[in-house]
């Protein structure tokens, strides 16, 4: 009888035992699902963000050479992985310069404005742009930072500004390889002589990543900044009267 109790503990202990391990491994599965999909979730969506960040990275220097005339048309294969990829026509540039007019001995202000357009990836709430020469960033905080340099020079006395405007409104949406396509429009040069100051103001989405762009690498200062318009004006006096000359060129964005 005394036999039969001890194995009957034994039996009952067995089973507790297989319960807690049991309930480990639910509990463990469980954390798994809760905790770890989601996070493989997000590291596959910032795997995603830099591939698109290396595919515009790809598409920059190629829609430059439309830009800058040194070739016709050029076509680029992105990959997409869901969002979307469109031509868009909410960013502008515009230019203030302060020229010495000989003929009536004192300077003038002379000004230039285009509608520039982009190319712009929306996935997961991160925009990623080409815009005038340049690839831009713009988080879901609304932080921006600069990928690519834009194609501005400042050398010798002279600065060279690109104005890279497209026409289109191409838009397509989901996954798969999509093809950008740039075909090159009119192009021509503005060229300004004797200039004391220039003055560029950015609107863009990416204006915060402009302004840090303006100020480093041209040397302006911030003059103004409007959050609500998405504006940045910086601009810079130059001891030395300096040359500018303005690239204009138009191209046709298709995306299919």
């Amino acid at each position: 009888m005394k036999n039969n109790f001890t194995k009957s503990d034994d039996a009952v202990s067995e089973m507790i035992d297989y319960s807690i391990i049991l309930s480990i491994i639910l509990l463990a599965t469980g954390i798994i699902v809760v905790a770890g999909v989601p996070m493989l979730e997000h590291m596959q969506e910032t795997q995603h963000t830099e591939n698109i960040k290396q595919s515009f990275q790809v598409l920059a220097p190629n829609v430059n050479k439309v830009v800058f005339g040194n070739a016709p048309a050029q076509s680029v294969e992105l990959k997409m992985y869901g969002g979307s990829l469109s031509v868009k026509k909410n960013n502008y540039i515009n230019i203030s310069m302060q020229v010495w007019n000989n003929s009536a001995g004192s300077s003038e202000t002379l000004s230039f404005g285009k509608q520039m357009r982009n190319i712009e990836n929306d996935f997961q709430d991160t925009l990623i742009s080409y815009e005038n020469s340049g690839v831009w960033v713009r988080y879901s905080s609304g932080e921006s930072i600069m990928l690519v340099q834009p194609r501005f020079t400042y050398a010798n006395n002279v600065l060279m500004i690109p104005d890279a405007s497209m026409s289109g409104s191409s838009s397509v949406s989901g996954s798969g390889l999509v093809r950008v396509t740039a075909d090159a429009g009119r192009r021509s040069i503005e060229s300004y002589q004797n200039v004391s100051q220039v003055n560029i103001t950015i609107t863009s989405d990416y204006f915060e990543a402009w302004e840090r762009y303006l100020n480093e690498h041209l040397d302006m200062s911030t003059i103004d900044v409007n959050e609500t318009a998405l504006t940045v004006l910086a601009g810079k006096s130059y001891t030395e009267n300096i040359d500018v000359y303005i690239v204009k060129a138009t191209m046709d964005v298709t995306i299919d």
